[in-house]
């Protein structure tokens, strides 16, 4: 199974980010870009790619454990960017200090499960909202676009465990289909009532 973990945002925010990429969609070179739908909306914590099904009961265990470690923290869509001329986020404001624990713990959880990671490296919220079709994209007016961007903040409550079921019909552009297989309610409210 192709798993990683995620803060899927609420209804309320996927509707707030649809309208923001319904204009985006509008913009001249947008055709250029394949767009994700919300069903792929998500802030990934730590990337497992595939993992042996043998290992879910333990991984799992370690994952409920770094939830209940972590307090339930703010968060609302803020911003974006792009990386390089292929993929284009939105960002994330609140509580990223927590997000990157978050991320942490379930890089540490998926290890210790015996989940063989890449390479750790810094952790950054996005949630990629298109990818381009060809270098040739020009995402600096997204980006302007998306820098603007400031979402209503809500709780994230709880991790999830995602599934990426890649393309197999070989139709152009298709894209991965997302099944949360567990989610894990957060430790609780912030110490500091936040």
């Amino acid at each position: 199974m192709r798993l990683f973990t995620a803060v899927l945002p609420p209804p309320a925010a996927a509707e707030e980010l649809a309208l923001l990429v319904a204009r985006l969609r509008r913009m001249p070179g947008a055709d250029g870009l394949r767009w994700t739908g919300r069903p792929g909306w998500h802030y990934t914590l730590a990337f497992m790619g595939e993992v042996d099904e043998a290992l879910l009961p333990e991984l799992a265990e370690r994952l409920a454990r770094a939830a209940h470690r972590t307090s339930a923290f703010p968060l609302r869509v803020h911003g974006g960017g792009r990386f390089g001329r292929r993929a284009l986020w939105a960002g994330a404001a609140g509580g990223l200090d927590d997000m990157r624990l978050l991320a942490e713990r379930c890089d540490a959880a998926a290890r210790r499960a015996g989940v063989p990671m890449d390479e750790h490296r810094r952790y950054q919220a996005h949630l990629t909202i298109a990818r381009g079709r060809t270098d040739h994209t020009d995402l600096r007016p997204f980006v302007a676009e998306l820098e603007r961007f400031e979402g209503a903040r809500w709780e994230v409550g709880e991790l999830a465990l995602v599934r990426s079921n890649l393309p197999v019909s070989g139709v152009p552009g298709e894209a991965p289909r997302y099944e949360t297989i567990a989610t894990w309610p957060l430790g609780g409210p912030r110490p500091d009532g936040g």
